[in-house]
């Protein structure tokens, strides 16, 4: 047993409840209500309480026809969701994208070490330089980003809530998280100066939709025309070819020092690029730009009594440490901390966790057990994982200080970088590489709002995934 499960050893064994319906019709049918009817939280709870099971069988979106593969076990609780994370039950090998995937030309040619296999060697060596690269970087995370927000966000912010009377923040985020992201990777080049010009954010999401949107609900077209369009086949990569060669132009000029480093260890410098770029653009674009929101929506909604005690330990802190924005210093402020951890708990930037058995196993919920057979397809829902409530008090509340003094022991059942929050990214395993960035780049974003601004409100505008945050007021700092 890996030493990420538990057994109870004396839970009942039970069939895996559920059921598949009739060919194509009830997978339809499945996507409409997953997408459009109950939403994503809706429909997953409505499969556990309609089978009184946390491991159920379903037809996971988009099915028809983008996939065949579309008859899955899901894994709906806290117990029964690690599983997802043991490498020598679970194969990952092209599961990333869920029961889809983009055919290799959208990389190059390659197949990106986020698609392949622990089982697979160069897997070790795709991850390792991955790794060693943000190792050698981690001194330009705080002054790099710092920078970016300064420049490429709160400025906007405030001149739109002036002028304006509120500012769209998911609409600011893009350039300022890709000018972060390229300035990182590329020897501190900004975007602006290379072939990309300001263009960089955009080429990026075209490249990016057709890999997403199967798996996703715009919102903005009537849902049967969206349906036809986005979910019934893949987008041919034709349609981006010309953003993503600039990509790859631009990453090839400018990310010298990682290419140099990638031949070092015995990589070649292209598949090093394709590598790179998906590292930047759903690793780290798509993810920062799905998690940023979620961040400012729950502290927003929280209200000025929360602003207050973030300002107090922020600026406290800061000034304890010579005034001075440093690691040590964040490292101190355990409310930072606590509602970063808070906001991951409830709301991962990459919810869903996909794998296929490599062997027959059992499988335990809180209540049962259930025989998992070899080549089965499986998903993990990590907001009901996360959210669950034979483990967390007030599981779908945001809580500011859940994991302060004493509960930060409950930080075991965070799960949302593919991996425990206390276990570590490494060659050997699946856990997203950037865990720790992502982390240290969201407690920088508080310290960087509240170092500034003593309150703000905010404007939600529910969508698929991520809320669309609307800055309303900005009270600067006193």
């Amino acid at each position: 047993m890996s030493s990420f499960l538990v057994s109870s050893n004396n839970l009942p064994e039970r069939e895996i409840p559920g059921d598949y319906g009739f060919p194509i019709i009830s997978a339809i049918k499945d996507r409409y209500d997953y997408f459009y009817k109950q939403g994503e939280d809706v429909w997953f709870h409505s499969k556990a309480e309609k089978y009184k099971s946390t491991v159920v069988k379903i037809n996971m979106a988009p099915g028809p026809f983008t996939s065949n593969d579309y008859k899955l076990v899901a894994f709906l609780d806290a117990n029964s969701f690690v599983y997802m994370f043991d490498n020598s039950l679970i194969d990952k090998t092209d599961t990333l994208g869920g029961t889809f995937k983009p055919g290799k030309e959208y990389y190059g040619g390659y197949r990106p070490v986020a698609f392949v296999d622990t089982s697979d060697p160069n897997h070790t060596a795709l991850k390792n330089y991955i790794l060693t690269s943000f190792a050698k970087r981690h001194n330009l995370f705080i002054p790099l980003f710092r920078n970016s927000v300064s420049d490429h966000l709160f400025q906007n912010l405030e001149k739109q809530v002036s002028d304006q009377g509120k500012s769209d923040f998911n609409a600011l985020l893009p350039n300022m998280t890709f000018g972060f992201i390229f300035r990182l990777l590329c020897d501190q080049t900004n975007p602006s100066d290379t072939v990309l010009g300001a263009q960089g954010p955009e080429h990026l999401r075209k490249w990016l939709f057709p890999q997403l949107i199967p798996s996703l609900s715009a919102r903005k077209l009537p849902s049967f025309i969206e349906d036809l369009l986005f979910h019934n086949f893949l987008i041919p990569f034709g349609l981006v070819k010309n953003d993503y060669n600039k990509l790859v132009d631009a990453f090839s000029k400018n990310a010298g020092s990682m290419l140099d480093e990638a031949e070092k260890l015995g990589i070649k410098r292209e598949e090093a690029v394709h590598n790179i770029l998906f590292l930047v653009g759903i690793n780290m674009f798509a993810g920062l730009n799905a998690f940023f929101p979620h961040l400012i929506r729950f502290v927003g909604e929280a209200g000025p009594t929360l602003h207050a005690r973030l300002a107090n330990e922020i600026r406290t802190i800061i000034k304890e440490e010579g005034g001075a924005v440093t690691l040590s210093a964040i490292n101190k402020m355990s409310l930072v901390k606590s509602i970063v951890y808070e906001t991951l708990r409830l709301r991962p930037p990459v919810p869903l966790q996909y794998g296929k058995a490599k062997k027959d196993f059992m499988v335990e919920s809180h209540d049962a057990s259930y025989m998992i057979k070899k080549g089965q397809f499986v998903v993990g829902y990590q907001p009901m994982a996360s959210r669950d409530p034979k483990i967390f008090d007030k599981p779908d509340e945001f809580v500011p200080d859940r994991f302060m003094g004493e509960g930060e022991k409950m930080l075991k059942h965070v799960l949302w970088s593919n991996g425990r929050v206390t276990e570590n990214p490494a060659p050997d395993n699946k856990q997203c590489a950037g865990k720790d960035l992502v982390h240290l780049l969201g407690r920088l974003m508080l310290v960087e709002f509240f170092l500034r601004y003593d309150t703000f409100t905010v404007e939600i505008t529910p969508l698929f995934r991520a809320p669309n945050v609307a800055i309303k007021t900005l009270t600067k700092a006193t």
